[in-house]
């Protein structure tokens, strides 16, 4: 999961040129950077609208703990230049719990944006954009309590359930003492409380968590997975060729590694590439 050097440079190059965007340009506190209505989707979920499902909470890539709350963050600003290049100006979010969101349980949504890793096997319950982001495991640790890559093995870990963290915790690793958990939040609230040893998922998830609890928790490593993340679809809906074709002009024209300078790598306040890789 990293953002590569010639992006960020690129984004930086464009964020110094970009002039201040006029206030009608604006979904929430995001910047529009296409023209409205230049991909026209014709028949959304919702007639005038997109509407996007998130399952939360998601600091930094939804900057906030429910739906009303969030003006901004990576993905949430992504999802608005979606809307703003389909033609709306108006962004519907809608928060799911994460197991119905995999297991294509919910309805009435264009796409859901949840920092969602693109496999095989969710291939056959939904359709994927093409990729914008890559995707490794990471692990937490408390400060106080460090592991490291060979004490890891006999650790108790914590992972969220139905995630490919879990998956590989337990398959790849083969980790016996696993906690799991059904949502991020109670699995961070349970490192905390030194009732697991270390936490395993997304390395953009846990360097997110290390920023918001600075001293107490720390990202002693990764693994490399060769994952990626995407947009999920409606299996099947006639609409995915168009949102896909806007993604990828949002890719083309660097608007997603602008996105990426502006909300992941400050944020985080260092490289993931700089974080060290564990053996499996």
């Amino acid at each position: 999961m990293k953002i590569t050097k010639r992006i960020l440079l690129v984004a930086a190059a464009a964020i110094a040129l970009a002039g201040p965007a006029a206030a009608a340009d604006m979904i929430g506190n995001c910047e529009m950077s296409g023209a409205k209505g230049s991909i026209p989707l014709e028949k959304p979920a919702k007639a005038g609208q997109l509407t996007v499902e998130v399952s939360l909470p998601a600091p930094i890539w939804w900057n906030g703990d429910t739906p009303e709350a969030i003006k901004d963050g990576m993905e949430y600003c992504m999802a608005a230049e979606i809307a703003w290049r389909a033609g709306f100006d108006k962004l519907e979010v809608v928060n799911v719990g994460w197991d119905a969101l995999i297991a294509g349980q919910t309805a009435d949504f264009d796409l859901a944006m949840s920092q969602i890793s693109i496999t095989e096997e969710r291939k056959k319950v939904h359709d994927f954009s093409v990729p914008y982001f890559n995707s490794d495991i990471g692990v937490l640790a408390r400060t106080d309590a460090p592991v490291d890559e060979k004490t890891i093995k006999s650790a108790k870990v914590g992972v969220q359930q139905a995630t490919t963290g879990a998956a590989f915790a337990q398959g790849t690793l083969g980790l016996t003492d696993v906690q799991v958990y059904p949502d991020q939040g109670d699995m961070f609230t349970a490192l905390r409380a030194g009732q697991i040893d270390a936490a395993m998922t997304d390395t953009s998830i846990v360097l997110a968590e290390e920023v918001a609890n600075p001293g107490k928790v720390a990202v002693i490593g990764q693994y490399k997975t060769g994952e990626t993340y995407g947009a999920i679809y409606p299996k099947g809906n006639p609409n995915n060729a168009t949102l896909d074709k806007i993604i990828h002009s949002m890719i083309d024209d660097d608007t997603v590694a602008k996105l990426g300078a502006k909300y992941l790598a400050a944020a985080w306040g260092k490289d993931p590439a700089t974080v060290p890789y564990f053996n499996p």
